[in-house]
């Protein structure tokens, strides 16, 4: 899929989920294993220098590596016979003390999350870079006038500062998600055969605490071989991310159409083009978004699936994980890098957004009339007024205040300045520039 990699994913995160990476952390582990075994006594102090000189991905043959692992399920068997081979060549006693104790599923499972933390650390950068752009927006539209929409419809004005805060607001609360999420994942996953570290006899925990704290891993209560919440929470916490990427693409495309032109995405060479319609600028990076915001979800239910796992050891379910954390991370990356590069240079056409509030010939401040009138007559009294007075300006096609300024119920009540002030759109905004404000300084703690 090399032609639409580009297009989906992100280099950095493709790199860390990569064959060459996946296998280097795994070895990680191996060589980390080793050191602490000897700092502990349960190995002797010369093989651990030996069986880390070895642990490196490019002496290993990876081709023969994969066709082993077709046959055995598990890459890490094939990985630690060619260790040891490799190790075998050098002091064939070392050897013997390659992946001492451990099982496949810790070489697996600590290696994932060796994988995992680099992608978290691509991921927050950029979460960071959005935030940042989404501040910078919000604040310079903080009292730009927009059209308020509801389903599908116009409803009442407010700002596109406000429809930016939005985002931003969301955004925040995923940068706290991911930070809460690393507390609880990047952890060590060290049990043998089936969580008890058995064959380290007496030196089990001392040796955990001092591998932990070679590959910089929390150590856990228990080893988690089937307790797959971690992993679930890491496919969750990104799907939610996706979810809110793909919110704030669908705005932007929307705010593209032709009808509207509020927004556009940066324009350059090559970028939204049509191979037939050279007037064209389709919001690229939108769909891109959107197209993540499509797929992520399904490979969220693949890990939710997956938790449901077999005694000590699951079978098909812990495999399913494999390849389906590789592209949530793909696809989220690609999605979030999508939006921090568009974000800092969307184009805002704040003209349009202004004329777009009168489309409706005056309907959009129909609240702010009857909230007015209401404070004289009642809200149902009110409600039933303006309603009629609106579908005789659709019928007629005169704007609103005209038509209530021909009313004897609404001229006895409300002014012509009365009038001139509920259909400015700077007095119908509510609270929501200070909205505005409030999300901007709960973001701050977030940098």
């Amino acid at each position: 899929m090399a032609l639409l990699d580009p297009l989906f994913g992100s280099a950095a995160m493709d790199e860390v989920f990569g064959d060459s990476v996946r296998l280097q952390r795994m070895l990680d582990f191996e060589a980390a294993l080793a050191k602490a075994e000897a700092a502990c006594g349960v190995i002797p102090g010369t093989a651990a220098p030996v069986i880390a000189s070895r642990c490196k991905v490019e002496l290993l043959d990876v081709r023969a590596l994969a066709a082993a692992t077709a046959l055995s399920l598990n890459p890490a068997i094939p990985l630690v016979k060619q260790l040891t081979t490799l190790v075998a060549a050098d002091d064939a006693k070392a050897a013997g003390f390659v992946h001492w104790g451990a099982t496949s599923q810790d070489v697996n499972d600590t290696g994932l999350v060796l994988q995992i933390r680099q992608g978290l650390d691509i991921l927050e950068a950029d979460l960071t870079s959005l935030s940042h752009s989404l501040i910078e927006l919000a604040r310079k539209h903080r009292s730009t006038p927009i059209v308020g929409r509801t389903l599908m419809q116009h409803a009442v004005p407010t700002t596109f500062g406000a429809k930016v805060a939005g985002w931003l607001d969301a955004v925040t609360r995923h940068r706290e998600r991911l930070a809460q999420t690393r507390k609880r994942v990047l952890v060590l996953q060290f049990g043998g055969a089936v969580g008890t570290l058995a064959a380290l006899r007496g030196k089990s925990l001392e040796v955990a605490e001092v591998l932990a704290a070679e590959l910089h891993l929390e150590l856990p209560a228990a080893p988690w071989h089937t307790q797959r919440d971690r992993i679930a929470e890491v496919a969750t916490t990104l799907g939610l991310c996706v979810g809110t990427l793909g919110k704030i693409a669908r705005d932007i495309a929307l705010h593209m159409q032709t009808e509207i032109a509020e927004l556009f995405e940066p324009a350059g060479e090559g970028r939204g083009g049509s191979s037939t319609m050279p007037h064209k600028r389709n919001p690229v990076s939108a769909g891109v978004v959107l197209a993540a915001a499509t797929r992520v979800p399904g490979l969220v239910s693949t890990m939710l699936t997956a938790m449901v796992q077999e005694d000590e050891r699951g079978l098909g379910n812990w495999h399913a994980e494999w390849e389906t954390v590789p592209e949530l991370f793909r696809l989220t990356a690609g999605a979030l890098h999508q939006m921090a590069m568009i974000v800092p240079h969307l184009q805002v056409d704040g003209e349009c957004m202004r004329r777009n509030l009168d489309a409706t010939q005056g309907l959009i401040f129909a609240e702010g009339v009857t909230m007015a009138l209401a404070d004289q007559i009642g809200k149902s009294a009110a409600h039933k007024l303006v309603e009629e007075a609106s579908q005789k300006a659709r019928a007629s096609g005169q704007h609103l205040r005209e038509i209530l300024a021909q009313d004897k119920s609404v001229i006895e009540r409300l002014k012509a300045a009365d009038l001139d002030r509920l259909f400015a759109p700077e007095n119908c905004l509510g609270a929501a520039e200070e909205f505005v404000d409030r999300v901007i300084a709960a973001s701050a703690p977030h940098g």
